[in-house]
């Protein structure tokens, strides 16, 4: 699990192509990797990776077929700056929301402009994700932990201030930027207990629901 703050912006050193697969090595930056071990998780644009190597203030980690698939991964170069967040532990402050690691989908960056002293981004995301996205909800753009503005059909609103700009991959992006998405996990969860289950769980499915609209934590009329 991860918070979604972004401890360091790193780089790509090295892409190599292994058996269809690739490992990458990353150039960390200012990460602190002194309480990472190998085969600890280690988040890269919000794609959760496991560490296999250590070296010259970097990491690899091999890349499957599926992630590529699912995520942006597959479109990083040597150079390419990326996001990093090594996984949380009991002993640190949940600054962000809690993120899983598990990219949803990939979206793009189709508008940008000035918002005061920050910047409105204007991100479009697969219909059947639309769904997850609320107004002040939270959600995560290559492991950024952030909150919605507004949400139009399958495009939403985030606002960055200067200092997440500078400290992210968000310096980079231009229209068309294809982007990790991953939704808030909570509402996974609620989707599943709204829906319901065909199966003998249902009835435990349901009480858990009504227990939650009971404490006022889901207003569904």
């Amino acid at each position: 699990m991860f918070t979604g703050i972004i401890q360091a912006l790193g780089s790509v050193r090295q892409s190599e192509v292994r058996g269809g697969d690739i490992r990458l090595t990353i150039d960390c930056g200012e990460l602190d990797l002194s309480r990472t071990r190998l085969g600890d998780s280690i988040a890269v644009n919000g794609a959760c990776l496991t560490a296999v190597e250590f070296g010259d203030g970097g990491f690899s980690a091999d890349v499957s077929v599926e992630t590529m698939n699912k995520t942006s991964l597959g479109d990083l170069a040597v150079g390419s700056p990326v996001n990093l967040e090594t996984a949380l532990t009991l002993n640190d402050a949940l600054g962000g929301h809690l993120v899983s690691g598990h990219v949803d989908g990939v979206g793009a960056m189709v508008e940008m402009q000035p918002d005061g002293r920050s910047i409105r981004y204007r991100f479009e995301v697969d219909p059947a994700l639309q769904h997850y996205i609320a107004a002040k909800g939270s959600i995560t753009i290559d492991g950024t932990s952030l909150t919605v503005n507004s949400v139009d059909e399958n495009r939403f609103d985030v606002n960055i201030v200067r200092h997440t700009q500078l400290k992210t991959v968000f310096q980079y992006y231009q229209p068309g930027s294809r982007v990790n998405i991953e939704v808030d996990i909570i509402a996974r969860y609620l989707e599943r207990l709204l829906h319901g289950r065909s199966d003998s769980a249902a009835d435990k499915d349901q009480q858990m629901l009504e227990s939650l609209i009971k404490s006022g934590f889901i207003n569904h009329e």
